[in-house]
Formats: C-alpha cells, sequence, structure tokens
C-alpha cells in the first residue's frame, strides 16, 4: 500500500513501515537527512544514554555535510556518539580507498566524538582477521550497553544505520548473487572477491543490518534508478533479489533518493 503526497521541492512515498523522501536538490536532502539524524540521536541519548551510528562510504559522507554547520554541530551531545563501520575495506586507515578515511576527512574530523569511540577496523590484520577481530569489538560494546541487543534476533541491535547502495543494488559489501547474502550465524564477516574493487573487504552482515532500530537508506543518482524501483515495486517475491531489496529491519526504514535515484516511482 502506497500513500503519495508532495510538497514543494520534494515527494513522499509511504509504504508499509518504509518511508521514502524524494527530493529535486542535493542541499535539500542534505538538510532533511541531518534533521532526521539529529532527532535520533537526540531520542537515544534521551533514553539510554548512548547512540550507535553506523556509516558506509561512498557519496553517504558527503551527504551528511549538513551535521557538522550550525545548527546541528552544536546542538547534538556528540560525546554520546558511538560511530561504527557497515563495512570496510581492508586498506590502511590513510589509503583513498578507506571507509575510515573518507569519514574522517569528510565528518569525523570535524565534529568532537571522543577518538575512544569511534570503532575502526585493524588494518593491520587480513580480511579474515579483521572480521573476527571487529565482530569481537560488537561484543564487547554490547556487553558495554554502547549497542543494544536485538530480543527477537540475538544480533546487535544499533541505534541508527546510514546506508548507501550501488548501482548494482549492493549494500555494505554485500553483493548480487554472493553466497554472503546467506549468511546467518556471523555479525561481521569478510569477501576476498568483491566484483568493486578492492576485493578484500570485511562487513555487517544481513541479521545485523535488518535488527537494526533505524535505518536510512541515501541513495542518488540515475544509475541508481532500477535497483530503487526494483527495491519499492512488487516483486520482492523473485527468487533472484538485489541486497538492497533484503534491507528489511526490525524498525523503521526511511529513503532519501535525489530526483534521478528516484524517477522510475
Amino acid at each position: 500500500m502506497k500513500n503519495l503526497t508532495s510538497v514543494k521541492g520534494k515527494m513522499e512515498i509511504t509504504k508499509g513501515k518504509s518511508k521514502v523522501h524524494v527530493f529535486d536538490a542535493d542541499e535539500a536532502l542534505s538538510d532533511s537527512l541531518a534533521k532526521y539524524t539529529a532527532a535520533i540521536s537526540e531520542k537515544f541519548v534521551r533514553e539510554r544514554g548512548a547512540f550507535s551510528v553506523v556509516l558506509s562510504g561512498g557519496y553517504l559522507i558527503e551527504y551528511m555535510k549538513k551535521l557538522v554547520e550550525p545548527p546541528y554541530v552544536d546542538s547534538i551531545d556528540w560525546t554520546k556518539w558511538h560511530v561504527f563501520w557497515l563495512d570496510e575495506r581492508v586498506v590502511p586507515k590513510d589509503h583513498a580507498d578507506s571507509n575510515y578515511k573518507l569519514a574522517y576527512d569528510g565528518f569525523l574530523s570535524k565534529v568532537p566524538i571522543p577518538p575512544s569511540q569511534v570503532y575502526a577496523i585493524d588494518d593491520k590484520l587480513s580480511a579474515e582477521g579483521a572480521a573476527d577481530a571487529y565482530e569481537t569489538c560488537l561484543k564487547q560494546a554490547v556487553k558495554n550497553k554502547v549497542v543494544d541487543l536485538s530480543a527477537s534476533t540475538g544480533f546487535p541491535k544499533f541505534d541508527l544505520m546510514l546506508v548507501g547502495m550501488g548501482p548494482d543494488g549492493h549494500v555494505a559489501s554485500l553483493f548480487p548473487g554472493h553466497p554472503l547474502l546467506n549468511e546467518k550465524e556471523r555479525w561481521v564477516t569478510f569477501i576476498k572477491d568483491s566484483p568493486k574493487p578492492p576485493p578484500q573487504r570485511i562487513t555487517f552482515t544481513f541479521p545485523v543490518i535488518n535488527s537494526s532500530a533505524y535505518i536510512a537508506l541515501v541513495i542518488v543518482g540515475a544509475k541508481e534508478a532500477g535497483p530503487v524501483h526494483r527495491a519499492l515495486g512488487n516483486d520482492s517475491q523473485s527468487s533472484d533479489m538485489l541486497p538492497i531489496q533484503m534491507v528489511s529491519p526490525e524498525g523503521e526504514t526511511t529513503w532519501f533518493l535525489d530526483k534521478e535515484a528516484g524517477s522510475k516511482l
């Protein structure tokens, strides 16, 4: 069931537990994403004294730029943020392909989050070793009450995941047709044959992604329009589901699309 409303510069669609916002301008998308993130941060800081947020790579960080500007940079309680990564390339932290470097340069270096609350991967380990170490890190974060545990799934329940998507419909480092789409036990796993370079990465699994309280899908560009249409259309029973179609969290999903990504809706 879809409900469609339109206001100046933005179209809104409601589909089940998903809210879909399509923006005419990048600036409006960034503004809306900042307002949304700040509100969820305030909610969890008030309710449990901490905010666990998961970042991804790609263009997401660019669209978080409003968070480092007034009024948000001054009103958010950054000391309560705990930052994790949805996936990471197994490269040094100062490498151009590093999601940590992307986030640090564009966001983390501009806000006063305590360094001990920024959970980067150990870039000195192999892909398999880094995945094991990061899963151990998540288990410690749950033990320390930094991250909730889902009562229904037994997987970590992050407060907010900020998730991008590739033009092939991949999310995190979970690619179409790859066996890792079916991983049901691990919290964090590794891939050595990524179809998109660099080949070695670690990634959260779908049970972790789908245990989230809130997921924001930030998707822009004409090449993304096809997978967006498939995910929000009616072919979810297809046997060859795209990874983006498998994002189905316990909590709420909000889509932040530019007009190109939403052009087929």
